[in-house]
């Protein structure tokens, strides 16, 4: 069954553990690395570690029990979703991050701080992007570490953590060329457009890969991994569009980001492509994309969304989602603990509020 607290519980103290070594590694470095292991702490500290349970959830279909290179490779994920927060949130120029400033704003505030010169959010953004990179670097030291150990299922469980980061590289490139190309491209393909860059972006790295990588890794055969792909899919599909619409009608205490962020950011979701097909003479997004959009606006771009149907479709959206990840849950070859614990996944990763 899926164990999720004692999981959590075992990813966050090889956190730690891993955080505490590398300090002492780049303590030659001299006390200025250390704000790159305070940072650490700090992005690593919040989080749902689904990535992490996902991973230690496909091992158990194939192996007998999770041991310690299993959790190498769940906490490498985490490593890498926090390396992609980082990055994602300078290209969103997000400001917060779990209720916290983001890697790049901090960094800002430590030039402010300390009265260095020249420009301070170039600085700061200089500092998060090597920041990010010393996370990946991070992820891949986790997850060749737990790999190593399996001389059989490694090189299939790596095959599966290369193709991951490619997709997700891909994705969100997919990602920011939608912010900038609406105005030209063609109208009636947005949906598609947008439920590509949920595929790509985040469905695929918050679910499907993870349990194809543990799986893997356990020793999983391509027909065990090609019938988690078709349960995971849907699955972080529906988990992407749930976190789209938090974005723009989430409770800011809860998600940690300003309230109607997505809006001001400019994100071309699924939401945002249906609301524009819908949208009758006297009706616009205006502001959408706009930093100073303010608080007023979001709250009258958020009724429209409701009065035209635009949220109720992509909430139907999710449950076509869902159910298909079901669907594909019954021909899942595992045993029915297993099974339940999948299950179990699903509900906690679509019936959320943060």
């Amino acid at each position: 069954m899926l164990n999720a607290e004692q999981w959590v519980a075992s990813t966050n103290e090889r956190i730690a553990a891993f955080t505490r070594a590398s300090e002492t590694e780049l303590a030659h470095m001299g006390e200025e690395a250390e704000i790159f292991i305070e940072q650490t702490r700090t992005f690593l500290a919040g989080g749902k570690r689904f990535r992490a349970m996902c991973t230690l959830l496909g091992y158990s279909t194939s192996a007998p029990r999770i041991d310690a290179s299993a959790i190498d490779v769940a906490v490498g994920l985490e490593f890498f979703h926090a390396a992609a927060l980082v990055h994602d949130d300078i290209m969103d120029r997000s400001d917060t991050r779990r209720g916290k400033p983001s890697a790049h704003r901090a960094f800002d505030a430590l030039h402010v701080e300390r009265g260095y010169a020249g420009d301070p959010e170039r600085f700061g953004i200089s500092s998060a992007l090597l920041f990010g990179d010393l996370l990946l670097a991070f992820s891949d030291e986790l997850v060749t570490t737990g790999i190593r150990q399996h001389r059989e299922s490694g090189p299939r469980a790596r095959r599966e953590f290369n193709t991951m980061r490619r997709d997700v590289t891909v994705g969100q490139y997919l990602d920011i060329l939608e912010e900038v190309s609406w105005p030209v491209v063609d109208k009636a393909s947005a949906l598609d457009r947008a439920v590509r860059v949920v595929t790509y972006k985040s469905a695929k790295y918050s679910i499907e890969a993870p349990l194809r990588i543990g799986a893997a890794l356990g020793g999983a055969d391509d027909e065990l991994l090609d019938a988690l792909s078709l349960f995971g899919l849907p699955l972080g599909i529906a988990f992407q569009l749930r976190d789209d619409l938090l974005g723009v009608f989430g409770n800011e205490e809860q998600t940690g980001k300003p309230v109607g962020d997505d809006l001001r950011e400019g994100k071309r979701t699924a939401l945002i492509a249906i609301a524009e097909s819908r949208l009758g003479a006297g009706h616009s997004l205006a502001g959408l994309g706009d930093d100073n959009l303010s608080v007023e606006r979001v709250r009258e771009i958020q009724d429209l969304l409701r009065d035209i149907g635009a949220e109720s479709e992509v909430e139907k959206m999710i449950a076509q989602e869902l159910s298909r990840a079901h669907e594909a849950l019954d021909t899942v070859p595992v045993p029915d603990d297993v099974r339940k614990a999948l299950a179990q996944l699903a509900r906690m990763v679509t019936e959320r509020s943060a």
